[in-house]
């Protein structure tokens, strides 16, 4: 599917689904406290699609799909026939009003523990942390070699590629000296520290990882893979070889054999491949071809592929997934509120916003790579959804939630002055947020990292 495309199509079923299992929250508790729900809402605007249903709510999908609403018979929005005051929904206890408001940001916890355990459940495809760091890079000041395998990061163990990326990004924020470990090539383990002070202030994530240099390790210098038809496999060369040195120059990893030939072939296609085959030495003189796959600028290739990376798949049983769904939604809930804290006090760059666009990118990204990733990213968006609505800002949920508990402290119910004066300025945060995070966006694909 065409990248615009999809990230469009994969955005409107992210928020599809969020925003009705959001929305369905409030609706559910509603119902079970007693209040009418008059109108049930997935998207703002004129509808496009609605029916009544037979408890008298209105069903419906609206024009714009960035968000949802439930309208309840409240006696704040005009007058309230008395039969049905005791469905209204300012006349219910506090405790009520407090669970219907809660319920939203509740169920997309839920809905983010059920993600994470589903993928769990079916197995969720990684890779090992072994990784290598772009020469005079911090991390290679500080000790990364290649090949060198990513044992902790911050005290806390990683297994997989995902789990110490995330933790070198969530520590990215704070920028301060970072402790791993790692075990190299010959077994030894070692103790190193990364340097995030010495990044500078006021950019973002992505920006930080390229200063940091670490990267995946470059798969061995192995020819897993000879296309038939291609030159190596024209000259002799079978899948196992071991790739010594190009045109005399030796080459220790998959990448420097694209490069030396890359190099070479510019001056010369003809080269001269120098191997190992169970151990024995064996040279082949071949031509380099230039080949092009899709819309990708035309390379110099022999037709060998290399090793896959080592995979870490994390698969359990329903009772053990249940476990480490309830562990990783902690740890990102930890990680999200850190994030937002370090934003306020002026930690982390504001950069690190996303919005529409970057969701939809990232959906489309996590779609393509496989179920378990999508479900992934949606119990993240889920469980950002529920801390962003848990802010205490008017409008959002959290703004409600705190005009309660200002009515339990005071004993009775906020002003209705103060409370149109809080949705102006909840308005305004509303919208420098999303204008923020929309610039931000845009920036990313003006201006990429």
């Amino acid at each position: 599917m065409n990248p615009f495309f999809g990230s469009v199509f994969w955005l409107l079923v992210t928020l599809g689904v969020l925003v009705t299992f959001h929305e369905f929250g409030h609706y559910w508790v509603a119902r079970r406290c007693g209040v009418k729900v008059l109108r049930f809402s997935i998207g703002f605007g004129n509808a496009i699609w609605k029916r009544i249903g037979r408890d008298g709510t209105e069903y419906q999908i609206a024009a714009i799909p960035l968000g949802g609403y439930v309208k309840m018979l409240d006696a704040r929005e005009g007058e309230v026939d008395p039969a049905l005051l005791h469905q209204e929904f300012t006349n219910q206890s506090i405790w009520k009003r407090i669970a219907i408001v809660a319920a939203g940001p509740g169920f997309n916890i839920i809905f983010t523990i059920a993600a994470f355990w589903l993928m769990f459940v079916m197995g969720r495809t990684d890779y090992a942390p072994i990784v290598t760091a772009e020469p005079q890079s911090l991390a290679a000041q500080a000790g990364i070699k290649p090949g060198d395998r990513i044992l902790s990061v911050g005290g806390e163990a990683v297994v997989t590629w995902s789990g110490a990326t995330d933790a070198i990004a969530n520590a990215l924020l704070g920028r301060s000296p970072l402790p791993v470990t790692v075990r190299g090539t010959d077994g030894t383990q070692r103790s190193i520290v990364l340097p995030l002070n010495r990044l500078p202030a006021g950019e973002d994530v992505g920006q930080y990882m390229d200063k940091l240099g670490i990267q995946p390790a470059s798969p061995p210098p192995i020819a897993a893979i000879v296309q038939p038809g291609y030159p190596a496999a024209t000259a002799g060369m079978q899948a196992g070889d071991q790739v010594v040195s190009v045109n005399g120059v030796a080459v220790k990893t998959f990448e420097e054999i694209g490069k030396q030939i890359t190099a070479d072939a510019v001056k010369s296609p003809v080269m001269s491949i120098a191997i190992l085959r169970n151990g024995k030495p064996l040279q082949f003189t071949l031509t380099a071809r230039l080949d092009s796959t899709d819309a990708s600028k035309p390379y110099w290739a022999i037709g060998i592929g290399a090793q896959p990376p080592e995979a870490a798949i994390q698969h359990y049983g329903p009772f053990k997934a249940l476990t480490e769904s309830l562990d990783l939604t902690w740890q990102r809930t930890t990680e999200t509120f850190g994030m937002v804290s370090k934003m306020l006090t002026g930690q982390a760059s504001t950069r690190n916003l996303s919005g529409v666009i970057g969701i939809a990118q990232v959906a489309n990204a996590a779609a393509s790579a496989g179920l378990d990733r999508f479900l992934e990213f949606l119990g993240l968006v889920s469980l950002s959804l529920a801390i962003v609505n848990l802010l205490p800002i008017p409008v959002l949920d959290g703004g409600h939630l705190l005009y309660y508990l200002i009515e339990l402290v005071k004993g009775s119910p906020v002003s209705e002055r103060t409370m149109i004066a809080g949705q102006y300025v909840g308005l305004a945060l509303l919208c420098t947020l999303m204008v923020l995070a929309f610039y931000n966006d845009i920036h990313r694909i003006i201006l990429p990292s």
